[in-house]
């Protein structure tokens, strides 16, 4: 007896079995600060760089390039960006003083400014021009800031939030882009350690949320915490707006861990670490590539599942 839906009046399905198997290691659009097609929001009070923030991530993406200098770009790509309260020419300003410190020819990034007067994603016709404008354009990642700017609904009535909410899940399921979303956080700030119960309004934002980055002031500096529905939050790190030059405006990164670049791929020393030594642990790769336990716990699986390493009772070597 066949019981298979009819396709043309029910919803689609698939039997469990049939769903392809994926790689579980999480995967980044920038690594440990936002998913690949994640949703999620950019909270904090204001004048906490959270725009700045934004754009370092946007220009990340577009260019390939290290955000803040020290997290990797994995999936580069074009970037769509609306900032509401941001003159065109203010972004490009913007945009120019953090490529300039990079390195990155302006003319030669792929960004996107969206210049309207208004986008408002409660309004069926706005939201509509927003879908159609993401499939011609194909963007990786879609910034819109903020989000008190983009509707007329009542941010603490978690019905009509949703319909704000839905409208965004929706573009990035469909278009599988990455949607990030700047929003602010409530003047009390959150409880029991979790930034996400002090963003302003309904709870529905921190529940419709895949990656949240949360910036907050520790005296003169800032703290970026990061949050993440399907992966380990890295650690917080402290940073600064370098404004000493006003023609390379960027945010910086403080503190040891962060400071330097890794010029090549995690996977990339492993493999030439193998190489030298023949058989490595955990703890001595480790040691001798002075990376993240969870960055390098996520390439040795990547380089196991792709059969280049193995794994033994004294530790990895490279498969021949």
């Amino acid at each position: 007896m066949n019981n298979q839906p009819n396709s043309e009046q029910t919803l689609p399905v698939v039997r469990v079995h049939e769903i392809p198997e994926q790689d579980s290691t999480p995967s980044w659009l920038v690594e440990d600060l936002w998913g690949a097609a994640a949703v999620g929001l950019i909270g904090g009070h204001p004048k906490c760089c959270k725009s700045w923030l934004g754009l370092d991530l946007a220009l990340s993406v577009a260019s390939g390039t290290d955000c803040l200098g020290c997290y990797r770009v994995l999936l580069p790509g074009r970037v769509l960006v609306y900032l509401a309260e941001d003159s065109v020419q203010m972004v490009r300003r913007r945009v120019q003083a953090m490529a300039r410190h990079r390195g990155v020819v302006l003319d030669q990034l792929d960004l996107y400014v969206i210049t309207a007067a208004r986008l408002r994603l409660d309004h069926r016709q706005d939201l509509a021009r927003l879908f159609q404008t993401v499939q011609a354009l194909g963007p990786r990642l879609l910034l819109l800031d903020p989000l008190v700017r983009l509707h007329q609904a009542n941010e603490n009535d978690a019905v009509e939030m949703a319909q704000v909410l839905s409208g965004l899940r929706e573009l990035q399921k469909c278009f599988q882009v990455a949607v990030m979303v700047v929003h602010h956080a409530r003047k009390n700030g959150g409880s029991n350690g979790q930034p996400g119960r002090g963003l302003r309004g309904s709870s529905d934002l921190w529940a419709w949320s895949d990656s949240n980055l949360y910036l907050s002031r520790c005296q003169r500096n800032l703290v970026l915490s990061m949050e993440h529905r399907a992966a380990a939050a890295a650690e917080p790190i402290s940073l600064r707006l370098a404004d000493g030059d006003s023609e390379q405006l960027h945010l910086e990164v403080l503190g040891q861990d962060r400071q330097q670049p890794r010029g090549r791929p995690v996977e990339q020393e492993i493999l030439e670490a193998l190489g030298e030594l023949a058989c490595m642990t955990r703890v001595q790769l480790r040691e001798r590539l002075k990376v993240k336990n969870e960055s390098l716990g996520r390439a040795l699986e990547r380089l196991q599942s792709e059969g280049r390493i193995a794994r033994g009772p004294d530790g990895y070597r490279l498969v021949r």
